[in-house]
């Protein structure tokens, strides 16, 4: 393992980060993270998460002779991820994390990308419900393949749905009368497969084979480099792509006809060392994604401003610690904004500090009520809600996009 850690020492920065104690590297790690978000009870348990999974990708980087300065900057919807697996890498979601120039051949596993996105398309009109129901059976029913990859659907699964809504407010664009979303990933493709590798390393034997594990304090950290990271990220590219398809088929067998307005990916690298972790990822000035709430509140259809300009930097009082840190650039081209509200936690008011204890953490939550204490290791199976409107307003005040249509639910299925 040590051989493979000195592979390019040439830029080492940081030297002597082996010296600094465990606390010493989260509060380093503390430094790296810059947050747009709303500052409720999931918004600070995300940051407190994060500064784990941070440090040991710090660490990470030092032994691979990288420049240790790794930084997750979240978008206003910045929550908890409840995939368990993900939590316990120390990772948070709804948020952009770098961990290199973007072309270092060094992936980051711990992260765990699914090509998740959302396709919003435009119908003439609004099926019933049962209409639906039988056409998501027979599709059931049926099967599909694509790519020689048998489908597995999963419309019922967490956050994945199928909303109707009514289109009730629009600016300069055209847009049909009604529109649905589908928000569903690529769950054929965290095993193995016949394309060979496996988005996730704990379900593919063949990845967790070929990765690297890089011991630091906080546990280990899963990397693929050089060759084998190229191989990972052209599969990463291929789910994307099979996630796109994925969406299309199930709209083109529910609806029949549809014109295709958005099919984005929300969840997914962008690059061999950044990676979109619940955040729209802006390509250009003008794009358009969708933000989803929850079932009873508007969606709406925004045009995605690039950000972050300078004097939005220096007004969160961003800018002094991102150029000590180095990394200004990635504030400056951030390029996101948040997918839907996020989940919060209705019975918890704050979140009072952590225990970490042979590299698990434990976080103390204060109650609403008042009384008592709750302590989680994860978030899973924890009672839930989705952020509402607060989350648009605060990625206008940040200038962030501009609302082009407001879209009025009929109805939500998750079947």
């Amino acid at each position: 393992m040590e051989e493979e850690m000195e592979r390019s020492p040439g830029r080492m920065i940081g030297r002597g980060l082996e010296k600094l104690s465990k606390l010493e590297l989260i509060e380093r790690a503390k430094q790296h993270i810059f947050s747009l978000g709303l500052n409720d009870v999931a918004s600070y348990l995300c940051r407190l998460n994060m500064k784990f999974g941070l440090a040991k990708i710090h660490y990470t980087q030092y032994k691979l002779g990288m420049e240790p300065n790794a930084t997750f900057i979240s978008a206003p919807d910045e929550t908890v991820t409840r995939n368990k697996v993900r939590w316990e890498n120390g990772i948070g979601y709804g948020g952009k994390l770098s961990w290199g120039s973007g072309e270092d051949k060094v992936m980051i596993l711990d992260v765990m990308p699914n090509a998740c996105g959302m396709l919003v398309g435009g119908i003439k009109n609004p099926p019933e419900p049962r209409e639906i129901i039988n056409n998501v059976h027979e599709l059931k029913r049926k099967g599909a393949f694509i790519d020689d990859t048998k489908v597995s659907w999963d419309f019922h699964v967490g956050n994945h749905f199928i909303d109707i809504f009514r289109v009730a407010k629009v600016t300069e664009i055209n847009l049909p009368d009604y529109i649905f979303i589908i928000h569903s990933a690529a769950p054929e493709l965290q095993g193995e497969n016949q394309k060979r590798l496996g988005l996730y390393y704990h379900k593919s034997s063949v990845l967790k084979e070929m990765m690297k594990e890089v011991k630091t304090p906080f546990g280990p950290c899963r990397v693929v480099l050089d060759g084998d990271a190229k191989e990972y990220y052209e599969f990463f590219r291929h789910a994307e792509e099979f996630a796109k398809k994925r969406r299309r088929l199930a709209a083109a067998e529910i609806f029949g006809d549809f014109t295709e307005i958005i099919n984005e990916t929300h969840q997914g690298l962008l690059n061999y060392n950044e990676i979109a972790l619940g955040c729209h990822y802006i390509n250009q000035q003008g794009q358009m994604f969708p933000i989803a709430l929850r079932a009873d509140l508007p969606t709406y259809i925004v045009r995605g401003n690039l950000n972050l300009p300078e004097e939005t930097i220096e007004a969160l009082g961003f800018y002094k610690r991102a150029e000590k840190l180095g990394v200004m650039d990635r504030l400056k081209n951030l390029n996101i904004l948040p997918h839907g509200g996020g989940y919060t936690f209705p019975d918890m008011l704050e979140a009072s500090g952590e225990v970490e204890t042979n590299n698990e953490r434990y976080f103390m939550i204060e109650m609403k009520n008042g009384i008592g204490q709750k302590i989680i290791s994860s978030t899973e199976g924890m009672p839930f809600l989705y952020r509402g409107r607060e989350v648009i307003v605060r990625t206008m005040e940040l200038r962030m996009c501009d609302i082009v249509a407001r879209l009025m639910p009929i109805y939500v299925l998750k079947i």
